[in-house]
């Protein structure tokens, strides 16, 4: 399942790339290649037919996605940072307080 959704993801964003360089805008684009559809699409051109459709296939990725989501973190029950081993290093000795030596004594006859 999650397969088929991951192929409907790159699916839909081909289709809203070539959406969005269908539709005019100020430089045009590719939308040049549209102008004989006026008599299919209404006397505006598809502008608006393909504003519709691109929110609709917007509308379906990020349905798609949240499915994606719900459906991977459904079925992957752990995670990345529980997978996490800490281990100890036994390379460093342990410290023992006993084995510190002490301060040296002051002799008063050694001074004089």
């Amino acid at each position: 399942m999650i397969t088929l959704l991951t192929v409907l993801q790159f699916v839909i964003v081909v289709i809203i790339c070539i959406a969005v360089l269908l539709q005019k805008s100020s430089s045009i684009g590719l939308g040049a290649y549209s102008g004989s559809n006026e008599s299919l699409f209404g006397a505006k051109g598809p502008a608006n037919f393909l504003a519709k459709f691109t929110f609709i296939m917007g509308i379906l990725l990020i349905a798609n996605t949240i499915g994606l989501g719900y459906l991977y973190n459904y079925t992957k029950k752990d995670s990345l940072a529980e997978k996490i081993k800490i281990e100890t290093n036994a390379s460093i000795p342990s410290t023992n307080l006993s084995k510190i030596p002490s301060m040296p004594q002051n002799d008063t006859n050694a001074s004089k």
